[in-house]
């Protein structure tokens, strides 16, 4: 069965840190184009970070201004799970978070998990 599966989402205090993870399933991970996506409320899907190869090399990542210095996409290939370490976490934080997983450049279609609310408040 090919899927994804989020989890580790809660609720937290601003300034604090939390983990998400993208168990994947029926692919590896190292093949896709794998994205980390959030929904604040009243605003539309935005992508937080992203974590690929190129012809150049493998694991490279890119992130959201919004995001960028606190937020870390890493990947444990063993597992088969991307995690998002999100550190510093603000109210504006807020949203329910998706794992996403391109996998048209391997002739596959594009994955998306069901979601985990983050809520970052005090």
């Amino acid at each position: 069965q090919v899927q994804l599966v989020e989890s580790g989402g809660g609720l937290v205090q601003p300034g604090e840190s939390l983990r998400l993870s993208c168990a994947a399933s029926g692919f590896s991970i190292r093949d896709a184009v794998m994205r980390w996506y959030r929904q604040i409320s009243g605003k539309e899907r935005e992508l937080v970070a992203s974590i690929t190869w190129t012809t150049w090399a493998d694991g490279v990542t890119n992130y959201a201004d919004s995001v960028k210095g606190r937020f870390t996409i890493f990947r444990d290939i063993d597992k088969n799970t991307v995690y998002l370490q999100m550190s510093s976490l603000k109210p504006e934080d807020t949203a329910v978070y998706f794992c996403n997983a391109d996998r048209r450049r391997q002739g596959g279609n594009i994955l998306w998990g069901q979601g985990t609310q983050v809520t970052v408040s005090s």
